[in-house]
């Protein structure tokens, strides 16, 4: 695995979580897939969280989760300031793909908080359905690293584009009221889904953002410069106004050729 600013101490860490996930989860494992900025040579220690996929064979008993969650919230300290996001899921719903797309466990940083207090009833809840699933379904199918286990087209089914379009929508149907307060990401997510649904491109936020300087008209180019720069770690200030208008725009450009899907 060679990305620009995928450094050794990532790549320590992400053995580590191959090694230790082998000894607690044993026959049950079947493969292990890193997504997200680290594949897509785009890493940035102060900006990107550690994009983790694990699919087991079958379900996994409490204490089980209990151990692995106390692997990862044991790595998840060593880890770059945005942590390690992970999502456990069953073989069964990978192909063919299943949509909106059952997981097993999930941990982010955000949920460090839930589980130091009360890992029981975490364990217990934190399972379900996550749309967001099939955005990462197609990473890894398109640009995915396989770290351990079967390999990625053995394990991933295709995910039809209505679903991936339905889980990007997802993710940005509040983008106009939600740019002021995360701006960077949404004005780098909003150029990436247009990208994707114009050219049928799978790309990051930072490709997004590049694509968008060049493909969209030039009244954003500043919105979108400035957004690029503070994921190279910058500060910029942004005009929210503008910002809020580039959300609209976008939402309409992108609307006017899907639908979201109904539960």
């Amino acid at each position: 695995m060679e990305t620009a600013s995928w450094d050794g101490q990532c790549r320590n860490l992400t053995d580590e979580f191959v090694r230790e996930s082998k000894q607690i989860l044993g026959d049950n494992l079947v493969g292990i897939y890193l997504h997200g900025s680290a594949v897509m040579g785009c890493f940035n220690p102060l900006k990107s969280d550690i994009d983790l996929l694990v699919v087991t064979a079958n379900d996994m008993p409490d204490e089980t989760k209990r151990a692995f969650m106390d692997m990862i919230v044991s790595l998840n300290a060593q880890a770059p300031a945005k942590g390690i996001e992970m999502s456990v899921v069953k073989r069964e719903v990978c192909k063919p793909f299943v949509y909106p797309t059952p997981f097993v466990l999930h941990f982010s940083a955000m949920h460090l908080g839930w589980y130091r207090d009360n890992p029981d009833d975490y364990v217990k809840k934190m399972n379900g359905t996550d749309k967001d699933l099939a955005a990462h379904f197609s990473v890894i199918r398109a640009r995915g690293v396989c770290l351990y286990g079967a390999p990625v087209s053995d394990v991933f089914g295709e995910v039809p584009a209505e679903n991936y379009m339905d889980s990007l929508w997802y993710d940005i149907a509040d983008a106009e009221d939600d740019i002021a307060e995360d701006t960077m990401y949404l004005t780098l997510n909003l150029a990436r889904v247009l990208a994707w649904q114009q050219e049928g491109k799978v790309l990051s936020k930072q490709e997004g953002g590049e694509w968008g300087l060049m493909n969209l008209p030039e009244k954003y180019h500043e919105l979108l410069r400035k957004a690029l720069s503070e994921y190279r770690g910058e500060t910029p200030g942004y005009d929210i106004g503008a910002a809020k208008e580039y959300a609209g725009a976008m939402l309409r450009l992108i609307g006017n050729n899907m639908q979201p899907q109904n539960e």
